[in-house]
């Protein structure tokens, strides 16, 4: 019985390990391929966790005399078995209803959030995608809708030049095309059903931010001109209030400006000097990029040729997420074996 101590635990362990694994992923993979595995990877994570909880929990069901007569079950061969205890079993029951609590949670929420978006997004003027609003406060956020629309206000226009505005569309179609809100939202419902994985949501989050840059320096043909973009942007919104609509809060749709406003709490604003102008770009410093916020990393990346996809690390990562799944199916059907050579079949 010790394969089934290793098996039924292993799940629970392997979000630790992603957790730590998130963010060199988002920085060492290209976006589009860091998002989709993150994204995927926390799903599938959150559901090899939650199976091993209840596996343990449903041990701790068949010991119960009622269940065994129920289920026609042998006492002693149910008692002999030494798979987990008792109390061990008891405490992941409680960890499962908790996780199925904020999963449903997070899911009424999400999609509360998902239908008032739609409203907000057929409610706006015109029936081109782009919207642009009178407000002086600088922003633009892509709004998830069928289709998806896009909301820049005056204010954005006017602190950007006319390339950087190009660069600005740019990121927000992608957004829009990619429906990447998908994407974070598939990771935020993860790390509501298993904690250990928001490390995980959030580099998903700052992902997809990744894979918009990289789509709109490449339409722009120049990543100084997408990181000058970012930047100038960053300070644009730094003074604004916060004027997002509350579904877009609730949705978690982290976009150039919203997460700037985050950012400027932390002290972490972009230096447009180091931006401006033709001078060559400057590598930042690895330690300050460590503690950085998201826009810095955001900048330094768009500076630093585009990323390789490094098929070792993608590979090692989808090692880790298929060893957890499969742990869990062994995990049940070892607790399968055990049930039917309790009820005496063959």
């Amino acid at each position: 019985m010790a394969e089934v101590h290793f098996a039924v635990y292993l799940p629970l362990v392997v979000p630790v390990f992603a957790a730590l694994a998130a963010r060199p992923l988002a920085d060492r993979l290209p976006p589009a391929a860091a998002t989709w595995l993150l994204a995927a990877s926390a799903l599938a994570l959150a559901l090899a966790s939650s199976a091993v909880l209840g596996l343990l929990a449903l041990s701790a069901l068949v010991r119960i005399p009622v269940v065994d007569a129920l289920g026609h079950m042998s006492r002693p061969v149910i008692s002999s078995s030494d798979a987990v205890s008792l109390p061990v079993a008891i405490a992941a029951g409680g960890l499962l209803v908790m996780a199925a609590v904020a999963a449903c949670r997070a899911v009424r929420r999400r999609g509360r959030a998902l239908a008032a978006a739609h409203r907000h997004a057929s409610s706006l003027p015109g029936a081109g995608q782009v919207v642009v609003t009178q407000d002086s406060a600088a922003d633009a956020y892509t709004v998830p809708g069928w289709p998806c629309r896009i909301v820049i206000t005056q204010g954005m226009l006017a602190a950007l030049s006319a390339r950087e505005r190009d660069v600005l569309l740019a990121h927000e179609r992608s957004h829009a095309q990619g429906s990447h809100y998908l994407f974070t939202s598939v990771a935020r419902l993860a790390a509501a059903a298993n904690p250990l994985l928001r490390p995980v949501a959030a580099q998903a989050g700052y992902t997809v931010e990744r894979w918009a840059d990289e789509r709109a320096a490449t339409q722009a043909g120049d990543r100084t001109l997408a990181a000058r973009a970012i930047a100038h942007a960053a300070l644009a919104t730094s003074a604004a209030p916060p004027g997002r609509d509350a579904a877009m809060t609730a949705l978690g749709l982290i976009t150039q400006e919203g997460e700037r406003r985050a950012g400027r709490h932390r002290g972490d604003r972009p230096s447009v000097d180091r931006l401006s102008g033709d001078r060559p770009p400057v590598d930042l410093p690895r330690a300050d990029l460590h503690s950085a916020g998201q826009v810095p990393r955001r900048v330094a990346a768009l500076l630093a040729p585009p990323p390789r996809l490094r098929l070792l690390l993608l590979a090692a990562a989808i090692v880790l997420v298929a060893i957890s799944g499969a742990a869990a199916l062994e995990a049940a059907r070892n607790l399968h074996q055990l049930i039917e050579l309790a009820q005496g079949q063959p």
